[in-house]
Formats: structure tokens, C-alpha cells, sequence
């Protein structure tokens, strides 16, 4: 029986000696994740801009699927599932909220 796998996210960790290493690699790592959460809540404004009516913007189905999707990734790259849905259904509420402002003020926000 073969003990090979395909490479996991968690296995990209680079062994830090001490909190230094740590916070260089998190501040490389947030280089990233920042401008593709902020493209991703670019998305979330068009999303409001076509919907144009609040009672549209919760979709429960669509935050379940979200969530179904994002555990397996998280499971599948060697994360906890527990901590990723968290922080992706504080994600989907924060980009709710936006979009219902983008709705009610939409010259509060940059149009897209």
C-alpha cells in the first residue's frame, strides 16, 4: 500500500524557529489573501447591483453550498473544517451587509 499523496495546503508550512518566521510568513501569506478577498467582495457588489432588491440578497441555498464546498477544500487541503466555516459565514454576512447598503445607498459605494 502506497503512502503517497497529493500535496496538501498544510504541507506547504514552512517549520519556523521562532515568532519572527511566523509573522513573515502570515504577512506574505496576507499579501495574497487580501486582494483576493478583495476581488471576491467586488463580486459580491455586482451581486447587489444585479439582485436591486433586498429581500434578494440572503440566499440560504446558496450560503449551504458555500459552506458544503468550503469544508470539503478545507478537509481536503489538511485544515479544520470547524474554523474555515466560521470565517467564511463572517465573510458572507459582512458581504450581505454590504450588499444591502450597496442596495438602500448605492452612491454610498464605488459602482462596479
Amino acid at each position: 500500500m502506497s503512502t503517497d499523496r497529493a500535496k496538501q495546503a498544510i504541507d506547504l508550512v514552512q517549520h519556523c524557529t521562532d515568532m519572527l518566521d511566523v509573522r513573515r510568513n502570515v504577512d506574505a501569506l496576507d499579501d495574497v489573501l487580501v486582494p483576493l478577498l478583495v476581488t471576491r467582495m467586488g463580486y459580491m457588489q455586482q451581486a447587489a447591483r444585479i439582485k436591486a432588491d433586498a429581500a434578494q440578497v440572503r440566499d440560504e441555498g446558496r450560503i449551504e453550498a458555500i459552506v458544503r464546498r468550503v469544508r470539503e477544500r478545507t478537509a481536503a487541503e489538511g485544515g479544520q473544517p470547524d474554523m474555515m466555516e466560521a470565517v467564511y459565514r463572517h465573510l458572507m454576512e459582512e458581504c450581505i451587509a454590504l450588499s444591502l447598503i450597496h442596495i438602500s445607498e448605492p452612491t454610498r459605494l464605488l459602482s462596479i
